[in-house]
């Protein structure tokens, strides 16, 4: 039977993944002659090739390809090993790093971080901020252990690489200047807004969560201007140059100027998303994590948490 290296079949997975031998090699802080022997070494093991010239590019070859689906699944069984190694460990100590968007780490992480360091004070939290979608390059990387992301950014349910579940729904709220003739208009709907002039960011999910929205209440919104952070969004709206939809994690008291107001016959969405590796799910570690994290949640929930626990909860069993 081969003797498997699997740091060359990380290799061969990584440049499934970046395409080219370059992005592979910066991904992975190699250089691109020691990728290309790695994957020659590999090659020689398989006993096919799995690489093919396409222009001045090389890509997979169909026995390649072969070779990652069952690679991915030799992972994901080496995740599961390790997390039933861990979970004799209790899970009480050691170190988890969680990669978030920026709005979800003043409302979600650091509370659940004072909430793990009350409960667990040996299990530290690590913060890495990334973009929503970013998140999910440096889950599949190893950069973080868990994840929290937008619906609006998760891979296909297909995907098999990620474990996902929904941790909160976060209400959509208009944020009007103050001084506006609809900022006190009892129940306000999208509708409402149609004519005016919108803000939202050029690209990303916050500019498809607010089309899709206003689309479902009838309209097209006129962007008048591109903002991506939350503060200049609300500086904007405050010095009256338009309209936005803000989610209640981004603006908990916003500003003096800023009226928001809730959408009740429209009740816009978007959903945060929390994330591990495939198989990783039973870590204890990462399971009080979670936990924290849906207790912070629902202090922003209108109602309960969201069914569904992504993992199994270490603190039931530990009582």
């Amino acid at each position: 039977m081969t003797d498997w290296d699997l740091r060359k079949l990380r290799v061969l997975r990584a440049l499934g993944e970046h395409r080219t031998v370059r992005a592979t090699a910066e991904a992975l802080n190699m250089t691109p002659s020691a990728v290309s022997q790695q994957l020659a070494g590999l090659s020689r093991e398989a006993g096919v090739p799995l690489l093919e010239a396409h222009g001045r590019r090389v890509r997979l070859t169909d026995a390649a390809h072969v070779l990652l689906r069952h690679g991915d699944a030799v992972f994901a069984q080496l995740e599961r090993a390790e997390a039933e190694l861990e979970s004799f460990a209790r899970g009480e100590a050691g170190r988890v790093a969680v990669g978030a968007f920026a709005t979800a780490i003043p409302a979600l992480v650091v509370p659940a971080a004072a909430d793990l360091r009350r409960r667990w004070p040996d299990l530290a939290v690590r913060v890495r901020e990334a973009e929503a979608a970013e998140v999910y390059e440096l889950l599949a990387a190893g950069e973080v252990d868990l994840a929290l992301s937008l619906a609006a950014d998760a891979p296909s349910p297909r995907d098999a690489t990620f474990e996902r579940t929904v941790l909160m729904a976060d209400p959509l709220r208009a944020a009007l200047p103050a001084q506006h003739r609809l900022s006190g208009a009892p129940g306000l709907r999208l509708a409402d807004l149609a004519e005016e002039p919108w803000i939202f960011g050029d690209s990303g999910p916050w500019r498809q969560i607010t089309e899709h929205a206003c689309a479902a209440a009838g309209f097209t919104p006129d962007q008048a201007h591109a903002a991506a952070d939350w503060n200049a969004v609300l500086a904007m709206v405050e010095a009256g140059m338009g309209v936005a939809l803000v989610p209640r994690l981004a603006a908990p008291g916003a500003r003096p100027g800023v009226a928001v107001r809730e959408l009740r016959a429209d009740r816009p969405l978007r959903h945060v998303v929390a994330a591990v590796r495939s198989g990783a799910g039973g870590r204890p570690r990462l399971a009080r994590v979670l936990r924290a994290l849906q207790r912070a949640a629902a202090e922003h929930a209108d109602g309960p948490p969201a069914p569904g626990a992504l993992f199994s909860d270490p603190e039931q069993s530990a009582q």
